[in-house]
């Protein structure tokens, strides 16, 4: 900008104009100022002006001026000047003050726009001044109380609360229950018979929630609410409700490796393990006798509050039918049997009602175990005759006539007992275990797929 000095013109550099950035020159025109002459050359008659020298000198005298008058604890009005993340800066009128984000509001902000604007007027307090470095701390959350006092007395142990959640973590929801104080809710005090992984399966940030004081730690500044404590414990009444030897319907839920899960009601699931599927097979997988969303029968084996468990039976429904079927195969019976697999330790033949028999080829040779393979399909129909039942593992032990004369090096291989392995021994589980397994579809399905070959490849259950 030019400005004219009366006898001779100067120059006056736009970063000279003024304190803070200029956005429009034009309001200076015709504008009488004092300014300070920064620099002057005679011979090339160049003279530069600087006016926000002026103001800075005018300023650095009012600056001492409120340094000098500063205490901490005095309440002060100004402008905010700018906002960062961090914070806003205040005009205090001759010096700056920075209102850091953590001393806007005692409550949870993400950023100081979500309180102030450039250009407002805002009461502040001095927390503290350095006159040295010429720099000043405010504070805005301190001219209210803090809202720990008495906390005690405002929310007794187990008085019920209404909140707003405003935070959620993996753990828990952060709950508002004024400006400044907030409460956890863990996910372990959302339900009584729920897996709850993530607050998100039963809230959302926003949400108006009840909640119940459990704890307060007023030197941690911790407050730990519960949900599930606004209900009665369903697990209370288990064992009156589901008596030991008592039938129900139930829907299966869930699959594993090692049993089914049954739900009886709403948020109550028993485990009905692989023995305790069937009298007569040897299941591998439950899913060879149940799938999910089956409805099925079951008896109370067990029950135990204390620890939330049901064990649960399917096969315990029926009668146990060993003794029957010892006296409807007796050794030396011939039967008529189908073929289901052909494996290379035996044969595998449905006797009908669900009974399986095995005709063994573990000590065959090759050569002989070639030979049966090509000469025994799937689904053909063979007498057998019936050797050994064996109700421990619950096997009946069959002999046929597997064609094999003629053959060369044919020693007729002599019927042999086969000693499967035993019935899978039910395992004690944690119970955190189950209530993770009994929410867990995606990975059950999984176990599923991956079970499904290894049937294949070991089901000599039979």
């Amino acid at each position: 900008m030019v400005v004219d000095l009366g006898v001779v013109q100067a120059f006056l550099p736009g970063s000279q104009v003024d304190i803070k950035p200029v956005m429009d020159f034009d309001e200076f025109l015709g504008v009488e100022s004092e300014f300070k002459i920064v620099k002057f050359n005679e011979l090339r008659q160049n003279i530069v002006l600087s006016r926000k020298a002026i103001l800075e000198d005018d300023l650095l005298g009012k600056r001492q001026a409120v340094l000098e008058e500063m205490e901490i604890g005095m309440v002060l009005e100004g402008m905010v000047k700018n906002i960062t993340d961090f914070g806003a800066f205040v005009d205090l009128g001759g010096i700056d003050g920075l209102l850091h984000i953590t001393d806007i509001t005692w409550g949870r902000i993400n950023h100081p726009t979500d309180r102030l604007a450039i250009g407002e007027q805002v009461t502040v307090k001095v927390i503290d001044f350095d006159i040295e470095k010429v720099r000043v701390s405010l504070g805005m959350k301190q001219l209210q109380p803090e809202p720990w006092e008495g906390i005690d007395e405002k929310y007794p142990i187990d008085s019920i609360i209404e909140g707003k959640i405003v935070n959620m973590m993996n753990y828990g929801a952060f709950i508002q229950l004024e400006e400044g104080v907030e409460g956890l809710i863990h996910i372990s005090e959302m339900s009584w018979t729920r897996h709850i992984k993530h607050p998100s399966d039963m809230f959302k940030v926003g949400d108006m929630v009840e909640a119940k004081i459990l704890n307060i730690d007023t030197d941690e500044k911790k407050i730990s609410l519960g949900i599930k404590q606004l209900q009665d414990n369903p697990w209370d009444t288990i064992e009156s409700k589901f008596e030991v030897g008592s039938d129900h319907d139930g829907i299966v839920r869930n699959l594993t490796q090692f049993g089914a899960f049954i739900e009886l009601e709403e948020g109550i699931d028993g485990l009905v393990h692989v023995s305790d599927m069937s009298w007569v097979k040897q299941v591998r997988h439950p899913k060879e006798i149940v799938q999910k969303g089956d409805t099925i029968k079951v008896r109370i084996l067990e029950v135990s509050a204390e620890d939330r468990r049901l064990a649960l039976g399917i096969k315990q429904i029926e009668a146990n039918p060993w003794e029957n079927i010892k006296n409807d195969f007796t050794s030396g019976k011939v039967v008529n049997g189908t073929i289901l697999k052909v494996l290379d330790k035996g044969i595998i033949f449905d006797l009908g009602e669900g009974l399986e028999g095995i005709v063994p080829l573990k000590r065959m040779k090759k050569h002989e175990k070639n030979s049966i393979l090509t000469n025994f399909k799937e689904g053909d129909s063979h007498e057998v005759t019936v050797q050994e039942v064996d109700e421990e593992y619950k096997k009946i032990i069959l002999m046929m006539d597997l064609g094999l004369d003629g053959l060369e090096g044919d020693d007729e291989a002599e019927p042999e007992m086969v000693v499967d392995e035993a019935e899978p021994e039910k395992l004690e589980i944690p119970q955190e275990v189950i209530d993770q397994i009994s929410g867990n579809d995606e990975k059950s399905e999984s176990e599923d797929n991956a079970d499904e070959k290894s049937d294949d490849k070991d089901s000599v259950d039979e």
